[in-house]
């Protein structure tokens, strides 16, 4: 299979795209379980169809960007898993098809060959969680096409007003997953340590970076959500996390090939002489890209493999390395690449199908959304869930800005303070739910604080529940 992808020919594009569609057969065949981020992804488009501005009228953590793509696919589509998966195929197509243009056009490598892109695609399927559309494999694609600006810079071995596109790139993608901010300090860094860059270019790059930050900036301002803003998205990114651990051997199994191989590639090139200055310099470029990615690692909000998607450029860059490496007529290198398409395919069908029976590894079971045991009645409700919601909005939707808990906890847990108080009132009061599920025993000391609230919500026959009088 590699000596297929070392032939350069257009062609080889469609071949790519059928050995990632073949790779992710099993999302199209018997569908993928629904994680808790992609419900919550999907709830925050719902309820921005709804008419509810992101952040004011919607707590939650999620970048501006990526938003707005789930508000426009709920407004197309309806809150449809499928149609979030096929918009991750198309995303991951363009990342891989790109992938491979840059690497091939640029001559990054002594040869061309379509092995990047395989192996990118190889990478895109260690986990099932990958074949969602997260805001981490939105901002991927930015950050790669903010590469390819730095390569053409580094080949041409000048600095022109490019490094505005670059930095727009580095804006943009910090837009879809605030994490991905840190990647200015990347092109800072490329650009101070292999380009003749001056003073202003490095402004200019820096301003590139900082435009759509300050346009979604205004945005808010002129809606009078500055502070929202700030309360859940900039201070959120800056919490101290709290991992839950369970699944951490799934996450490592997960990571294992494409690090493994990405290493032993970067190794082998010490041991390789035949590259020339700038193929020194896109590699030495990677290796940045790559320090950069774990010093985002302590601002995810929770550990998982498609959280790590920021590393798989450089994993396939390296792991491109080491494959061109062997000699055209070895058969080690087809053993190899083989044996790590199995495992890779055998770690994805294991988490979407569990076919070792008794092994949880790589199901991530905690991040699995599972369906709350509700009355039949609260069936396409709007509701309002106290605490951390575990499926109770799988067949409901939601009700008030409290969508996440971690940020909703700002007032629902300080109701001796007044303005906490005024804050919640007002959100019942503009969009009322027809329950509320208390998990976390608020709501006898709410209706207490707020009169109006009492006359509204009374007990329901099931216990923890309130339902709006009629």
């Amino acid at each position: 299979m590699l000596s297929f992808f070392r032939v350069n020919a257009k062609y080889q594009i469609v071949s790519l795209v059928i050995f990632f569609l073949l790779l992710r057969l099993p999302f199209f065949l018997g569908g993928a379980p629904l994680l808790i981020p992609e419900h919550s992804w999907m709830l925050v488009g719902e309820q921005m169809h709804h008419g509810f501005m992101l952040y004011r009228d919607i707590w939650d953590n999620v970048s501006p960007f990526s938003g707005m793509v789930y508000w426009l696919l709920d407004t197309l589509f309806g809150r449809q898993q499928w149609v979030y998966q096929l918009t991750a195929v198309i995303v991951s197509l363009i990342q891989i098809i790109y992938f491979n243009y840059v690497i091939n056009s640029r001559d990054a490598f002594p040869e061309r060959t379509f092995i990047p892109g395989a192996i990118y695609a190889l990478f895109l399927n260690v986990s099932f969680d990958l074949g969602t559309l997260s805001p981490m494999l939105l901002a991927n694609t930015f950050l790669l096409f903010a590469f390819g600006s730095i390569v053409k810079i580094l080949v041409r071995r000048e600095v022109s007003n490019q490094v505005f596109e670059m930095g727009m790139y580095i804006g943009i993608a910090s837009l879809f997953y605030l994490p991905a901010s840190l990647f200015m300090v990347w092109a800072f860094l490329a650009l101070l340590f292999y380009t003749g860059s001056t003073i202003r270019h490095h402004l200019l790059g820096l301003f590139g970076s900082v435009f759509p930050l300050l346009m979604v900036v205004l945005f808010f301002y002129m809606n009078d959500s500055v502070e929202s803003l700030n309360r859940n998205l900039l201070t959120s990114v800056f919490q101290v996390k709290q991992y839950n651990f369970n699944d951490f051997a799934s996450l490592l199994a997960s990571l294992l090939l494409p690090l493994g191989f990405g290493i032993m590639g970067f190794t082998r090139i010490f041991t390789t002489q035949r590259f020339v200055n700038y193929q020194t310099r896109i590699q030495q470029v990677m290796a940045l890209w790559f320090i950069v990615a774990v010093f985002s690692i302590p601002l995810m909000q929770y550990l998982a493999p498609m959280q790590f998607i920021i590393f798989i450029p450089p994993a396939a860059f390296f792991a491109t390395h080491y494959f061109q490496s062997f000699k055209k007529k070895s058969i080690l290198d087809e053993v190899q690449f083989i044996f790590m398409g199995a495992m890779i395919v055998l770690i994805q069908y294991q988490g979407l199908r569990g076919i070792l029976p008794g092994v949880a590894m790589g199901k991530l079971e905690n991040l699995r959304v599972k369906e709350a045991a509700l009355p039949s009645e609260i069936q396409n409700k709007r509701i309002l869930v106290l605490g951390q919601h575990s499926g109770e909005y799988v067949n409901n939707h939601t009700a008030t800005p409290y969508l996440n808990w971690d940020l909703a906890s700002y007032d629902l847990m300080n109701l001796d303070n007044f303005d906490s108080v005024i804050h919640i009132y007002d959100n019942f009061r503009k969009d009322p739910p027809d329950y509320v599920i208390d998990k976390s025993n608020i709501m006898p000391k709410l209706l207490n604080r707020v009169p109006a609230l009492k006359r509204q919500y009374v007990p329901s026959p099931w216990k923890g529940i309130y339902q709006r009088k009629i």
